[in-house]
């Protein structure tokens, strides 16, 4: 896992601080109780990871620290979607997407969005993607870099 990247469990702390912040350990925590059965000190161990991670700025408040996102989400989902597509044979990028399209529930907005999304793209894309990976790693050069 690269440095930038964060656990499922530090996604749960983001979320919070992007929504919510300047925000407390402690306000952190009382928002998640709901959702998680994290405990105090496990939400401020994951605090202190997304800190050191350089997602989170810390700031002194009295006796207290307060928290805010040092990056955006829009940054950070970026960043996990760029290190997801990494990891897949480039000829197996637009089956990725599809199986994300296929299990997400999306907006009319949403939709429309990706629509004038693809038809741009569609003004630029090749007519065949060829594959990225070393030798071993897929089957695609096999059939003909499909």
């Amino acid at each position: 896992m690269k440095e930038n990247q964060i656990s499922p469990a530090e996604w749960e702390i983001m979320r919070v601080v992007w929504t919510t912040h300047p925000i407390t350990s402690t306000e952190i925590y009382n928002i998640l109780q709901e959702k998680t059965n994290w405990k105090l000190p496990t939400t401020k161990t994951l605090i202190g990871r997304l800190v050191k991670k350089g997602m989170l700025t810390t700031q002194t408040k009295g006796r207290k620290y307060e928290y805010s996102p040092a990056v955006t989400e829009k940054q950070s989902i970026k960043e996990t979607t760029d290190a997801l597509l990494e990891q897949v044979c480039s000829t197996k990028v637009g089956q990725t997407i599809e199986v994300m399209l296929e299990n997400s529930v999306l907006s009319q907005d949403d939709l429309a969005s990706l629509e004038q999304l693809i038809e741009e793209k569609k003004k630029t894309a090749p007519e065949v993607v060829a594959c990225n990976c070393t030798p071993g790693q897929c089957d695609c050069r096999h059939e003909g870099g499909k």
